[in-house]
């Protein structure tokens, strides 16, 4: 099938988890750059849902209700996107809910990093740039680092202190790739597997992700994303393919001023893919 149709970002975040613009802002964004179909996908998180539907219903833009749900996989932190869930079933909400007190403790951990390093307070300093507590990650973390003067951008702070590897990242224990694809099931929903040219995992452990993946019932990879580069559109558009998975595509944008790529602003799919979205126009 060719996956020419309608303009789509499927990934994008707001104020609710780690963005900075507010679910209402967002839709009025993708709706001015173009998107067609549009989806919400929060980190652990469906509260701005109804906002985003009743703004995207007000433009004419056609929805899509989802979620980004935090995995543990072989010690790496892997995303799976939610599309199309009912964001108030109640297994889907209570698993967010224990992925959520995860973050809070998580984040504890990371102040305590960083004030040994020189940078007391930042818990305290990063908790008003995220709307919900619960959901304070390390986005908000650099946010106050870069307002507070210790590094000049994000980029810095991820860089010297927060990125996977560096001091003052704490790794989490998120859900397991069977909660989550089964929380999106029962939901209703079509699981995705977000950017997965950012995971740091061996070939083998890529593989094991996908065979489990496929087993549980998952549909899709992100194909073309914010954080992918040309190459790897045609390195996932190869094994979306070869798997016989659908195909999605997303901006994952935050912020105009933080972001890659804009709402809308990536490029089509690659030929000879199934769209995830193939059967909801």
């Amino acid at each position: 099938m060719m996956s020419s149709g309608p303009k789509c970002d499927l990934h994008c975040h707001s104020s609710v988890s780690d963005g900075v613009l507010a679910p209402r802002d967002l839709a009025r964004r993708a709706h001015a750059n173009g998107v067609q179909l549009w989806a919400l996908t929060d980190h652990d998180e469906t509260a701005g849902l109804e906002e985003a539907a009743r703004e995207a219903a007000a433009l004419g833009m056609r929805f899509v209700p989802g979620v980004e749900i935090s995995v543990t996989w072989c010690g790496t932190t892997v995303h799976i996107v939610g599309l199309g869930v009912d964001g108030g079933h109640p297994q889907l909400r209570e698993g967010l809910r224990e992925v959520r007190a995860g973050r809070v403790r998580r984040a504890r951990a990371m102040g305590e990093r960083l004030a040994e390093r020189g940078m007391p307070g930042a818990f305290e300093g990063a908790l008003p740039y995220a709307r919900n507590p619960e959901l304070i990650g390390r986005t908000h973390f650099a946010r106050f680092l870069v307002q507070a003067g210790h590094c000049a951008d994000m980029q810095a702070v991820f860089h010297r202190y927060l990125g996977d590897d560096k001091p003052c990242h704490v790794p989490a224990r998120w859900a397991t790739l069977d909660q989550a694809v089964g929380w999106i099931l029962a939901a209703g929903g079509r699981a995705v597997i977000a950017h997965p040219g950012r995971y740091r995992l061996t070939p083998v452990q890529f593989d094991a992700l996908l065979d489990r993946f496929v087993e549980l019932g998952g549909a899709g990879i992100e194909v073309v994303t914010g954080s992918h580069t040309p190459d790897q559109y045609r390195v996932y558009a190869e094994l979306a393919r070869r798997r016989g998975l659908l195909a999605s595509c997303g901006s994952d944008f935050h912020s105009p001023d933080e972001s890659r790529v804009d709402l809308g602003g990536l490029p089509p799919l690659p030929p000879r893919l199934t769209p995830v979205w193939h059967d909801w126009l």
